[in-house]
C-alpha cells in the first residue's frame, strides 16, 4: 500500500508556539489479474417493517438476489430480517445453493414495528460463525427505531465491539424517513459506509457498489497510531472516524477496509510548543498496520513526522503547502455539512440553509487554495455543485424537502470526509 504524509508547513519559529497540520494519504494496492479472491463474508440485516411493504422491500429483495447471483459458492453469505423481532432468513455459511438462497431472500413479506438492535444482534451472531478473517455487515432501514435499544452511544458501542473482532458495519439509509444520526453512527463506529438512498433504483445501486468493494478488496483491518512527542498535542482529528486515546501520548485511530486502489485521506492538526533549539525536530512519528490480502499478511509503515525550527524572521515568510492547506478548508466544509444536517433533521430549517451556504464559501476557498491538480480541483468542484444543488432543493421545495437535505448533507459528509472515493449524488426531486 502507499502511504505518503505531507505537512502545511514545515519550520516553525524558534521559540515561537505553533500549529501544524498532517495530511496522510493512503492507496490501496491493485490485486493481479490472475490472484485468488479470498472467500467474501457478508450478513444482511433487512429492515422488513411494515413501512418497507410494497416497492421499498421489493427492491431490496430484487438487489440481494442480484448479489447472491455474483457471489461464489465459497462465499459466506446470511440474511436477517426484522421488524419487532429478527428472523434467520439465510443462516450464514457458504453458497453453496443459491436457487434456495434465492428463493428464500424472495419469500420475505413485511410485518410490524421497527427492532433494528434485535436484527442487529442477530446478524452479528451469524456472521461471526463464519467469518475468521473478517466480514462485512450491512444493514437496510427505512425508519426510525421504535423497540429494543435507542440509543445511538449503545448501538455504536455493539459496532465497536463487532469491528474490533474484524466485523465492519456499514448502513444504507432507504427513503427519507429513516434516522440518519443512528445509522451514520452505525457506520463510524463500525468503520464502514453510510449511504442514501431515495428509491429502490438508489438502493439497489448501493447494495450493488457495497459489494463490488467487498469483492475487490485489497487492505483491511488499517489502523492509525499517532506516537506525540511528550509536549506535543492533538489539536483535531478531521476525519469522522473512530479514534481513542492510548496512553499519554499515543492516538489509535481505525479506519477501516480499502478496496483495490482505493484512496484515503486522513488529515490531523498538532499543537506544536515553543521550541528552544534550532534546526530538525521530530514531534510525532505514525504507524499504519493494516492486513494486505489475499494472503493475509500483516504490514507496518512508520514514518517520523519532523519540523525545522529556525529563527522567527526565517519562518515569517513561509508559504502553507497548497495540497495540506486544500484539504484543511475542504474538511472544514464537511463538517459544515453534516452540522446543516443536524440542523435539517431538527426542523431548524433557516440554520441548515445558513450552513450550507457556509459549507459552499469554504469549498469555494478549497478550490481556490488547490494546488494546480485536474483531480483535485475536479473534486472540490464536484462537491460544491452537490452542495448547491441540495441548498437549490432547500429553496424550491422549502420546509418539506428539510428530512430529504438532512439525509443528502449527511450522506456527503460521510462519503467526502473518508474519501471512499463515491461520486456526487444529486438531490431527486
Amino acid at each position: 500500500m502507499k502511504v505518503n504524509a505531507l505537512l502545511d508547513v514545515n519550520i516553525v519559529a524558534h521559540e515561537s508556539s505553533d500549529e501544524v497540520a498532517i495530511l496522510l494519504e493512503l492507496e490501496a494496492p491493485a490485486i493481479a489479474v490472475d490472484a485468488e479472491r479470498p472467500p467474501a463474508a457478508l450478513q444482511v440485516v433487512l429492515d422488513r417493517s411494515g413501512s418497507m411493504n410494497g416497492a421499498p422491500l421489493d427492491g431490496a429483495k430484487e438487489a440481494l438476489i442480484a448479489l447472491v447471483r455474483r457471489l461464489r459458492p465459497s462465499d459466506n453469505v446470511g440474511l436477517v430480517t426484522f421488524d419487532d423481532s429478527a428472523q434467520v432468513v439465510l443462516p450464514a455459511g457458504p453458497l453453496t445453493d443459491p436457487d434456495a438462497a434465492i428463493a428464500a431472500i424472495d419469500a420475505v413479506e413485511s410485518g410490524g414495528m421497527t427492532d433494528l438492535s434485535a436484527g442487529y444482534l442477530r446478524g452479528i451472531r451469524e456472521i461471526r460463525r463464519v467469518a475468521r478473517a473478517g466480514g462485512t455487515m450491512l444493514v437496510i432501514s427505512d425508519g426510525h427505531v421504535n423497540e429494543g435499544i435507542r440509543k445511538v452511544d449503545e448501538f455504536g458501542a455493539v459496532a465497536a465491539k463487532a469491528y474490533s473482532d474484524g466485523i465492519v458495519t456499514s448502513t444504507l439509509g432507504y427513503g427519507v424517513g429513516y434516522d440518519e444520526t443512528l445509522l451514520s453512527a452505525l457506520s463510524k463506529s463500525g468503520s464502514g459506509n453510510h449511504v442514501f438512498a431515495a428509491d429502490p433504483d438508489q438502493a439497489g445501486a448501493a447494495i450493488t457498489q457495497e459489494v463490488d468493494g467487498l469483492l475487490s478488496k485489497a487492505v483491511q483491518a488499517i489502523s492509525l497510531t499517532v506516537r506525540l512527542d511528550p509536549s506535543v498535542e492533538v489539536l483535531k482529528l478531521y476525519n469522522d472516524v473512530p479514534a481513542q486515546q492510548v496512553g499519554d501520548t499515543t492516538i489509535m485511530i481505525e479506519l477501516g477496509d480499502l478496496y483495490a486502489e482505493e484512496q484515503r485521506k486522513i488529515l490531523l492538526k498538532l499543537g506544536v510548543p515553543a521550541l528552544s533549539g534550532l534546526g530538525l525536530a521530530t514531534i510525532a512519528t505514525l504507524e499504519v498496520a493494516y492486513v494486505e490480502l489475499p494472503g493475509l499478511v500483516e504490514q507496518v509503515v512508520t514514518l517520523p513526522i519532523s519540523v525545522n525550527v529556525v529563527p522567527g524572521d526565517e519562518a515569517a515568510g513561509r508559504v502553507p503547502n497548497p495540497t495540506v492547506h486544500s484539504e484543511v478548508l475542504f474538511q472544514e466544509a464537511q463538517d459544515v455539512k453534516r452540522r446543516a444536517s443536524e440542523a435539517f433533521e431538527r426542523g431548524d430549517f433557516d440554520e441548515g440553509q445558513a450552513l450550507l451556504g457556509d459549507a459552499a464559501t469554504r469549498l469555494s476557498e478549497s478550490m481556490g487554495a488547490a494546488p494546480d491538480d485536474d483531480g483535485i480541483v475536479a473534486g472540490i468542484r464536484a462537491d460544491l455543485a452537490e452542495v448547491e444543488r441540495m441548498n437549490e432543493l432547500s429553496i424550491v421545495c422549502g420546509i418539506e424537502a428539510g428530512s430529504e437535505v438532512s439525509k443528502l448533507s449527511r450522506d456527503s459528509h460521510h462519503r467526502m470526509n473518508r474519501q471512499r472515493g463515491r461520486g456526487p449524488r444529486a438531490p431527486q426531486r
